[in-house]
């Protein structure tokens, strides 16, 4: 009779061991099953994909028309900018490529662009008192608009920040991009050079 309760007990345990290894190779074949339409890399196909279906205006459009509170009180209505090209801009205190590009706004374009131009950067889904402390923690004076509930980025996109659109003085998107480094900053520095 003990012997019979070993017995069982290490076949229970070889049961589980087996259950518990047939579960495995189960979870690893569904991470590893090749997936229809896979041949492109993952990361990049799926970047490309996220932000081709997330943009919802491209260059060619109409600039959907908005009005937006800024930090200062002001409400301003992109339709009644224009007249000179205007360079708008999505992003948030938390994204380290919107805090870079926000850093080079001052330098890059108000300084070299002056009033020819209107910037128009755009908090996306954060509260007044956090994008108030950040843009006073960097010191930075140009206007700077609220989007906390993201009505007016919906218009043109539904995720990912930063969102630059370059737009002419008729209120056609001259360029729509997404992401911040080098080469979009001379993107978008040519596009507002077309715009004027």
């Amino acid at each position: 009779m003990e012997r019979n309760k070993k017995y069982k007990k290490r076949g229970s345990t070889a049961m589980l061991v087996g259950a518990l290894i047939v579960l495995i190779g189960l979870v690893v074949a569904i991470i590893l099953w090749p997936v229809e339409g896979s041949a492109k890399s993952p990361a990049t196909a799926t970047t490309q994909d996220d932000l081709v279906t997330t943009t919802l205006i491209h260059a060619g459009d109409k600039a959907p028309d908005f009005s937006v509170e800024m930090l200062d009180g002001r409400t301003v209505t992109l339709s009644q900018l224009q007249g000179k090209p205007v360079l708008l801009i999505f992003w948030a205190t938390w994204c380290p490529p919107c805090r870079e590009e926000l850093s080079h706004l001052q330098e890059g374009v108000i300084d070299v662009y002056g009033d020819t131009i209107t910037v128009l950067p755009i908090s996306r889904g954060e509260k007044r008192d956090v994008v108030e402390g950040y843009i006073s923690r960097m010191g930075y004076t140009f206007a700077v608009g609220l989007d906390s509930d993201q009505s007016i980025y919906r218009k043109y996109a539904t995720n990912y920040v930063p969102r630059c659109f370059v737009i002419d003085s008729e209120g056609k998107v001259l360029y729509a991009g997404v992401g911040y480094d080098e080469e979009i900053a001379k993107e978008v520095d040519a596009a507002i050079k077309e715009a004027l």
